[in-house]
């Protein structure tokens, strides 16, 4: 049996009482047989083994020894409800020299430490409205220990712990209940981590949870409460009725903010990425982040948040985002809110994605200068599974930011449900734990507790490069918004909100008390205020914005484009460039040892280029990839499995078989290249997809890609797809050029594996939003990839890829294909040598994979007279394009073919456009057939048998 640290015990309550009994008796017998910091602590006492033996056995008349001295209440409490079983009524230790009743006095003592540092959040006074109960706990009893009102005056040794050698039981008491059980609480031990654990501990004990401030330091802070309360006590009146969900009730937000960034700042921080829900935007927006009070009471006037001249749809006032610089302490941080929808806890991830990239940005690979900042309401952040995903991404190696900041904002209820309806712990925090964060609770109406915690939460984050929380207990002084009628559900809650003084009057009358300022000086500030606010109303009508900030910074020489534009862009690469490249890509590397398969891929890659043909669909994204990163463009791509590729096609990343480690061969192509990133995922769509959209948004000259594992996979992020990537553009004047690949075709495996729903994003699509495609030759994706990033505009790319075309013997393309002169084709012709054009009687139109099994079919009848085209982008729909290819088949019947259901897919999008081109044209045929699988309510069968069945139909009515 080995002994455990004084420092790192378990528990040193309970059953491991007697385990510490144990250790005394070994001790004694062997000193060597313990660990020194036992030894140390034991050497203060002299007793005999004999004595000790009796001592930590309890009393004679206890059959089961070893539960006495751990108090066991089931046990202990049936001998004597009163008093553990070590102890007589007299408090005197039975049979127990007063070496022996010391020494156990000082273990019990370091035994009740322990336990206010795991369960004194449990006592502490965080409810503002003093609704939570906040009972006694049995294991913060002192007479659990043994101890009784004589002892609380006898001095116990503590080694050093709480900062001193020795107290009396009164004085542990007044420190542990003042550090652990007051206004401020935190919850520690689950961290695994001594270091961050004796460090917390430190911060905590040696300030009784209590900072020490300036008469200035205190003005500012009620300076914060003064602009927090005062704006919505005006909103209130100006606007009666209007929704806004205030900060009412949680006012202390702003100088927790304030102080998790001065001190961050202070500690090297230079920019900070803010994620927030809607409830006390308004005030964070204005008082925090410094917008113009009168820009945004233009807003409540009903005017536009941006200039005339923007296209934009717009959105609520509190969804919007803003970047500003600001000084914290003489330190200039750069601010960025990020705009989000109401979907709450969505942003989370979209966050700590730019954060990430704005790290790479300033080479911030300690993660010091670039921090991000989430707050949360109390029952989002145990309700959404999102808030669980993007936690989970916080110390993994691809996705790390060195720690976020989360700051729950605890309104003790989620619209109308009540806390123990959303969590059955005390706590909304709990799901934090997964990821050993600390977890800092504090009382909001004690707004120096609230800047205590944030300035630790803060320092804490530097230090350890870890997540922190910070839950501020408060109250929503109106319902869920400010229409609402929330005495319907929590009455008795409300009796106490509507009798309650608001934080900024209940400090400033603390402040008062203090002498730290007068009445008047206090008047004086709520009458400043609020005479700015009336000045600022008064100019709101006439408030007309100037700029916006959407192509500021590193998006300067990106432009937006107007609806319908069609920029054409060189794509193409001189073939011995091609060559040069494709042969760094697939040599086998000398100092590692491959796999016998992949030394095949590589094998086969040697051979397209030295012949410049046969190029599949991974070479051709190997050259993309390879030709932009020599080009000065980073390359990331996220996902799951995709390093290797879901279907082992990729191997963009090389395993040494004996070390394990990863050779990147696009990462050795030449000096002065840019990176190339591959990140394995966790198996997460919605916070990893989220987290690349927020890459993309911040980093507008890096490839960001994220691939689905298939892309029946990509409705787990569903979300992030509608609030973010299809409409952040004309809602907030937010561009990114993500790249999302999504593996799609029906090749018989069943409904979870065959559809990545092309007509769920074509529903999306309208003011050429995105691009939505759907290739055929690995030439063309090379070309569709390097112009997403060539081009001087961004548009997210939702390109739905193949499977089995990756190892198809048609699916192929050659160099020359890639070459200077070449690029992205949006309509492909006919490719085969068939009839006449004026005497094709057919013409089928389709997208993917489908293509290659009709050439197949078509050959192997001999037909001739139908014709076949494809369309390699969906979305903006090629109409001049295809108008082209119809007027060369003036009298054909035209179809379009697809495998998806006739609900599915991508022909009710397409139906209505190919009509009009159809009668741009000028031909025989006005409007197109389908052929499809029949309506279905799955995406696909299940069956083997019935999928070919269905398959072999489909493809016969097409070429009937």
């Amino acid at each position: 049996m080995t002994t455990t640290s004084l420092r790192n015990t378990t528990e040193l309550y309970g059953a491991n009482a007697a385990y510490i009994g144990e250790l005394y008796e070994r001790y004694l017998n062997n000193p060597a047989s313990v660990d020194a910091e036992w030894r140390a602590f034991f050497a203060q006492y002299g007793d005999s083994a004999n004595d000790a033996a009796k001592d930590f056995g309890g009393a004679p008349w206890v059959k089961n020894k070893t539960q006495v001295i751990g108090f066991e209440p089931k046990i202990a409490e049936k001998r004597n409800p009163k008093k553990p079983g070590r102890r007589k009524t007299d408090g005197k230790a039975a049979s127990a020299t007063p070496a022996q009743s010391a020494s156990l006095d000082s273990i019990h003592a370091h035994m009740l430490i322990r336990a206010y540092r795991v369960r004194g959040h449990l006592l502490a006074q965080l409810d503002p409205l003093g609704l939570a109960v906040r009972e006694s706990h049995p294991e913060l009893d002192p007479a659990r220990y043994g101890f009784t009102e004589k002892d609380y005056d006898r001095e116990m040794f503590l080694g050093g712990w709480l900062g001193h050698e020795k107290l009396t039981l009164r004085q542990i008491l007044e420190i542990l209940k003042a550090t652990y059980s007051s206004h401020l609480a935190i919850e520690f031990i689950h961290i695994q981590s001594l270091v961050r654990k004796e460090w917390l501990e430190q911060k905590l004990e040696s300030t009784l949870s209590r900072p020490t401030l300036s008469k200035q330091e205190k003005t500012a802070i009620l300076q914060k409460l003064v602009e927090a309360v005062g704006f919505e006590e005006f909103l209130h009146k100006k606007f009666p009725g209007t929704k806004r969900f205030s900060a009412e009730g949680g006012e202390a937000l702003l100088p927790a903010m304030e102080a998790a960034v001065e001190t961050a700042a202070a500690l090297g921080v230079e920019e900070v990425v803010l994620g927030m829900p809607h409830r006390g935007r308004l005030n964070v927006l204005t008082a925090f982040m410094g917008k113009q009070y009168v820009a945004m009471l233009s807003e409540f006037q009903g005017n536009l948040a941006t200039p005339d001249w923007i296209n934009s749809s717009g959105d609520v006032k509190y969804h919007l985002g803003i970047s500003t610089d600001k000084e914290f302490g003489g330190n200039r941080v750069h601010l960025s809110l990020t705009a989000n929808p109401s979907h709450l806890e969505a942003v989370n991830p979209v966050v700590v994605g730019k954060v990430r990239a704005k790290q790479d940005q300033r080479s911030d690979a300690n993660r010091e200068k670039v921090m991000g900042l989430l707050l949360h309401g109390d029952a989002a952040f145990c309700g959404q599974g999102v808030v669980a995903e993007t936690l989970a991404l916080s110390d993994l190696a691809g996705y790390t930011t060195g720690g976020t900041v989360h700051i729950v904002v605890n309104n003790q209820v989620g619209f109308t449900t009540d806390p123990s309806g959303g969590h059955i712990s005390p706590y909304p925090t709990d799901v934090a734990m997964m990821i050993q964060a600390p977890i800092f609770h504090v009382n909001g109406d004690d707004p120096e507790a609230v800047v205590h915690a944030a300035r630790i939460a803060s320092e804490f984050r530097q230090k350890f490069k870890k997540d922190v929380v910070l839950d501020i207990w408060c109250y929503r002084k109106h319902g869920h918004n400010e229409g609402d009628e929330p005495r319907w559900t929590q009455p008795q809650m409300y009796k106490v909100i509507d009798s309650k003084k608001n934080p900024r009057d209940i400090y400033a009358e603390r402040l008062q008390a203090e002498g730290v300022l007068s009445v008047a000086e206090f008047e004086a500030m709520k009458a400043t205020f609020y005479a700015m606010l009336e000045n600022a109303l008064e100019g709101s009508n006439s408030y007309k914005p100037e700029k916006a900030d959407m192509l500021e910074g590193k998006w300067s020489g990106i432009r937006a484009v107007e609806e319908g534009e069609k920029p054409k862009i060189s794509t193409g690469i001189p073939v011995t460039r091609l060559k040069e490249l494709g042969a760094k890509i697939a040599a086998k590397p000398k100092e590692v040892v491959l796999h016998k398969g992949v030394e095949r891929v590589l094998e086969a890659r040697q051979q397209m280029i030295a012949t410049g043909a046969g190029l599949d669909w991974a070479m051709g994204e190997q050259l993309a990839f390879a030709t932009l990163l020599t080009e000065g463009h980073k390359v990331r791509l996220s996902g799951q499995d995709v390093i290797r590729g879901t279907f082992s096609h990729r191997h963009s990343g090389l395993w040494d078989q004996d070390t394990g480690e990863v050779y990147f061969p696009l990462n050795y192509l030449e000096k002065n290249q840019s990176a190339y990133e591959a990140v394995n995922s966790n198996l997460s769509e919605f916070a990893v997809l989220g987290y690349e959209y927020g890459y993309s948004q911040a980093e507008p000259n890096t490839l960001t890609l994220w691939e689905g594992q298939f892309g029946d996979f990509v409705n787990g992020a569903q979300t992030i797809i509608d609030q973010f990537i299809s409409s952040a553009e004309v809602k907030w004047l937010r561009l990114c050029g993500l790249v999302m690949l999504l593996p799609h075709g029906y090749e018989g495996q069943g409904p979870e594996h065959s559809s990545g729903r092309i007509e769920r994003f074509l529903q999306l699509c309208a003011e050429d939003n995105m691009i939505v495609a759907n290739c055929t030759t690995p030439a063309n994706y090379f070309h569709l990839l390097r112009r997403q990033i060539l081009r001087d505009f961004r548009k997210p790319l939702i390109l739905f890829t193949p499977k089995s075309l990756l190892r198809h013997k048609r699916a192929v393309s050659s160099l020359a294909e890639m070459d200077t002169g070449t690029g992205f084709r949006r309509v492909f012709p006919e490719a085969e040598k068939i009839g006449a054009a004026n005497k094709v009687r057919k013409l089928l139109l389709c997208t993917g994979k489908i293509y290659y099994e009709l050439v197949e079919a078509r050959e192997a009848k001999k037909i001739m007279d139908i014709a076949i085209v494809r369309l390699e982008q969906l979305y903006p729909f090629p109409a001049s394009a295809l108008i082209a290819e119809l007027k060369k088949y003036p009298n054909a019947e035209v179809q379009w073919v697809q495998e998806e259901p006739e609900n599915m897919g991508a022909w009710h999008f397409l139906d209505r456009r190919i009509e009009g081109a159809l009668q741009v044209a000028g031909v025989k045929a006005q409007r197109p057939s389908v052929a499809a699988r029949k309506p279905a309510a799955a995406t696909a069968c299940g069956y083997m048998k019935i999928y070919q069945k269905e398959q072999k139909e489909l493809v016969e009515k097409a070429l009937s």
